[in-house]
């Protein structure tokens, strides 16, 4: 009885925190998805050695060409390998938008690649198509045992930087069920994604994010990234106006605490996602906006009369 309260005391003074076990089910998805995730990154790791090894025989395809791996860039890599030297040849291998850039193409393959790089690039490119294999078959299934959450996925896949992997993988590490959370902060703060609490003589200063699951963490900043990118979004526009002011860090893990709310209320009560606009925050405070951007015009010189647009 004694060592009941005693764990009472400490939980009740955060002294310890309560540990939620998943159930078996939950445990092997997360060791797939953690799994496909490695495998991604290794992937990733072998592009980088591959671009390496070309940089080092002095060619520059990674300069013209977005993705070296693409169908162009296989063909002209098939070639090289094989030992072809013309840089015309070679270029006129590209297909699509890539064919508009054959002079700066020809160029980039102007190069004298060595035997030993041929066989480089040839272990390269088996180890990627090795990668890519055992990524598809993990992928499979993961989404065999998560069929009859397809709903939920796809509710998911609705909040801009959220695809259908990001969407596995949160319901790997967070479960189907986010009820034993109370609220969404409860949630952030056992994730690690929200701002530690440091006070000193009564003044809040800026903590230090505490340490959650890395593998969590990293899907939500790499959605934040993503979602970065969505044009019109107004995670788009939180990244931009946090980016401006603190860092691009800062940004994307605030955008990944705001995903993460997001998801804990689709999960939590089925609701599907609304985007607020890219105009949100502007629209929150009109004159506050208005007298910023006239401050500006003004210290540049202007003489600036606000009109209202007619409706």
């Amino acid at each position: 009885m004694r060592d009941c309260e005693w764990l009472a005391d400490l939980l009740r003074h955060g002294l310890l925190r309560a540990s939620f076990v998943p159930d078996r089910p939950q445990r092997e998805l997360r060791e797939l998805t953690r799994y496909r995730t490695s495998l991604v990154r290794a992937r990733a790791a072998e592009a980088n050695r591959l671009q390496k090894t070309l940089e080092g025989a002095n060619v520059g395809l990674g300069a013209v060409a977005t993705d070296i791996l693409g169908k162009s860039g296989r063909d002209i890599l098939a070639a090289l390998i094989a030992g072809e030297t013309d840089a015309a040849t070679l270029a006129d291998l590209a297909q699509g938008l890539l064919r508009k850039k054959l002079p700066q193409l020809e160029q980039a393959l102007t190069a004298d690649v060595g035997r030993h790089q041929r066989f480089l690039l040839a272990q390269h490119l088996a180890h990627i198509d090795f990668l890519d294999a055992a990524i598809a078959q993990v992928s499979a299934e993961v989404a065999r045992r998560l069929r009859p959450l397809d709903a939920t996925i796809a509710r998911l896949d609705a909040v801009p930087g959220i695809g259908r992997e990001a969407a596995e993988g949160l319901l790997a590490e967070l479960g189907g069920d986010v009820a034993r959370f109370p609220t969404a902060k409860h949630l952030a703060s056992w994730a690690g994604m929200c701002p530690g609490n440091r006070e000193s003589a009564g003044k809040r200063l800026g903590g230090a994010t505490r340490k959650g699951s890395p593998w969590l963490r990293g899907l939500l900043v790499q959605a934040a990234h993503a979602a970065a990118r969505t044009r019109g979004s107004y995670l788009a526009a939180q990244y931009r106006r946090l980016a401006a002011r603190r860092g691009k860090n800062h940004a994307a893990v605030a955008v990944g605490h705001s995903i993460l709310v997001i998801v804990y209320h689709l999960l939590r009560y089925g609701t599907d996602y609304r985007d607020l606009g890219a105009q949100y925050f502007d629209e929150r405070d009109r004159r506050a906006v208005e007298r910023r951007l006239v401050r500006r015009l003004e210290g540049l010189g202007y003489h600036v009369a606000l009109e209202p647009r007619a409706a």
